[in-house]
């Protein structure tokens, strides 16, 4: 009697993304485990975010997300209790068009006159970018003076800067540094920023198998990969500090 291949099926918001999609193929090649990547918000409204799809049904055995998103599924019971894990951390940083000046964002009141010189800004409307519309621009005095557009996704935001339809976003800085037309300009100040936590997680009712890509996620194995793409890794940390 032949067992059927593993077949996982995974949701994951655009801030880990670069990292899992330099991983996938080793978890693949190395346990035979075939996946499909689906993709949505972390948090927001809307059809596309990974809560919304969850609800109507999308398949799905592991979701990757900010801890912000997961902690709202945890409490709605959609993942297996004790599945979930922080994979890494990453800090917000400017995007501009590539081929243009890169603007100083080192300190607060730079990273303010930008903002205010700005014609429009685009941020996604996820995570980072409902805590730069409701708490960090208005702690700033610019909730009124900055013009706004929310992204769908990440990617959305960069591909406004690349087309020039927006002068900047501010956004992960993982999601800026290997977008094509973009350029990262850096990453705000310490004063101001906002370290987001990546973390992943088994759905509930999910394949018993979706804990092994967690673990391969969250292994000192995939350290390079997610330094790589502008993160600092956490779930290898995590190990080292229980061993």
């Amino acid at each position: 009697m032949t067992t059927e291949p593993t077949h996982l099926h995974v949701l994951i918001s655009g801030g880990f993304s670069s990292a899992y999609e330099q991983l996938l193929p080793e978890f693949k090649r190395t346990t035979a485990i075939d996946v499909t990547t689906g993709s949505g918000a972390s948090q927001g409204s809307g059809p596309q975010t990974i809560a919304a799809q969850l609800a109507r049904g999308v398949a799905a055995d592991v979701v990757i997300l900010s801890r912000e998103g997961l902690t709202e599924l945890m409490a709605a019971k959609r993942i297996a209790p004790g599945t979930d894990i922080d994979l890494a951390q990453v800090p917000l940083g400017v995007a501009v068009r590539a081929g243009t000046p890169k603007p100083d964002v080192s300190t607060v009141e730079a990273f303010k006159q930008l903002m205010l010189e700005a014609k429009v800004i685009a941020m996604p409307a996820s995570t980072s970018g409902i805590w730069l519309e409701t708490e960090l621009f208005p702690r700033l005095g610019l909730a009124d003076k900055v013009a706004m557009k929310l992204a769908p996704r990440g990617s959305d935001a960069t591909r406004m800067v690349a087309a020039g339809e927006v002068d900047l976003a501010v956004m992960p800085v993982s999601e800026i540094l290997h977008a094509s037309g973009v350029a990262f300009a850096g990453s705000i100040a310490p004063e101001i920023q906002f370290v987001q936590v990546f973390a992943a997680a088994m759905v509930a009712g999910g394949q018993e198998a979706a804990r092994r890509l967690i673990e391969f996620l969250a292994s000192p194995r995939a350290s390079d990969a997610i330094r790589n793409s502008g993160m600092e890794p956490l779930g290898s940390a995590m190990d080292s500090e229980q061993a």
